[in-house]
């Protein structure tokens, strides 16, 4: 593959539970370290010192269009049960022009936290998308 260009963002896949799911987009890739601001009584400097925190995760939005007879995410959705519900890995790979992995994102213990099934209009043309947002524990990345 070659270095000069930047890789395209249309061509990705996403896995959860096996199986290979179909999205038109995916967004909220997002960590951040949040700040821990100090400054101690006797310190010479008028300014706090600025220190790394804990991680923080973005809730993910993952959005597709409708099709008959498909509740797979309804159906995740609807395991809530009280303070449970099935956590899943899910695999969001981003492919290169040779169908092959060039970035690799794994998103740990996720479970959906809503679903939009989309929205109905008389006078509409486009396509049905449903948008589910789902929190996690945990996102790292393999950049090979």
């Amino acid at each position: 593959m070659s270095k000069i260009y930047p890789l395209a963002s249309f061509k990705y896949k996403v896995e959860w539970g096996g199986t290979v799911i179909g999205f038109t987009e995916v967004s909220g890739l997002k960590v951040e370290t949040e700040v821990i601001e100090y400054r101690h009584g006797a310190s010479p400097e008028y300014s706090k010192v600025k220190m790394p925190g804990q991680q923080k995760y973005s809730d993910i939005t993952l959005k597709r269009g409708t099709f008959k007879s498909d509740n797979e995410a309804y159906e995740w959705w609807n395991t809530v049960n009280l303070n449970t519900i099935e956590r899943r890995d899910i695999t969001i790979t981003l492919l290169d022009e040779n169908d092959e992995a060039a970035m690799v994102w794994k998103v740990r213990n996720a479970w959906p936290k809503t679903l939009d099934n989309g929205t109905l209009k008389s006078d509409g043309s486009e396509a049905m998308i449903e948008t589910m947002e789902i929190c996690h524990e945990g996102l790292t990345l393999q950049n090979d």
